[in-house]
């Protein structure tokens, strides 16, 4: 069973029906008790961090998240859910992650627009299950993840800079885009993120 993390901040009506399309068993729920009788976890966000990472302190879903992850089971998150993972973020202050992948959440350097929204290619780097070819993905972010150790990078997309579009420390991975939106290409993600053996 998957349990997408419902928590107010998330496409969660997409991602269930990608995994419904897919004939993955899928439950969307902010219980704790629930989650816990899952097999993975997808974490989804859209918005600004500080707010979002505030929520999950106040139902403790930080701590459960982090007990699940030493645990050695499946986690992605999804966007703003990719960003959560990471130690902390600069967006509007700084503001501490779930520190569960090393590494910060910088502002776009070198690109002409602030946000990043549309169709941009995917390149995979580092021999990795979760994404085995490049196509196009779509995107809506203004942030970039930064992890610490390069080796956890596992795709990277050019948008003025060169980005780190997915990441991946052994059962926590994370996408910068929306592969509930990406058509087949996206949807083939969360099959192999379904189907891993962690």
């Amino acid at each position: 069973m998957i349990g997408v993390i419902q928590y107010g901040i998330g496409n969660i009506g997409s991602v269930k029906n990608a995994f419904k399309f897919l004939k993955f068993p899928c439950v969307a729920t902010g219980s704790i008790s629930e989650l816990s009788k899952c097999d993975r976890l997808i974490l989804p966000g859209v918005g600004a961090f500080q707010p979002a990472m505030e929520i999950l302190k106040k139902i403790g879903m930080d701590v459960f998240l982090d007990k699940w992850a030493k645990e050695g089971k499946p986690i992605l998150g999804i966007c703003l859910g990719m960003q959560l993972l990471l130690s902390g973020s600069e967006e509007n202050g700084f503001c501490k992650g779930l520190g569960i992948i090393p590494g910060n959440v910088l502002p776009f350097q070198k690109s002409k627009r602030k946000v990043h929204m549309g169709w941009n290619k995917v390149e995979p780097v580092n021999n990795n299950f979760l994404i085995s070819s490049s196509a196009y993905a779509y995107f809506v972010h203004s942030y970039v993840c930064q992890p610490e150790d390069e080796t956890h990078i596992i795709a990277k997309t050019e948008y003025g800079d060169s980005f780190a579009s997915a990441i991946q420390n052994q059962n926590i991975m994370g996408v910068q885009f929306h592969p509930e939106k990406s058509q087949d290409y996206g949807l083939n993600i969360l099959r192999n993120f379904a189907n891993a053996s962690i």
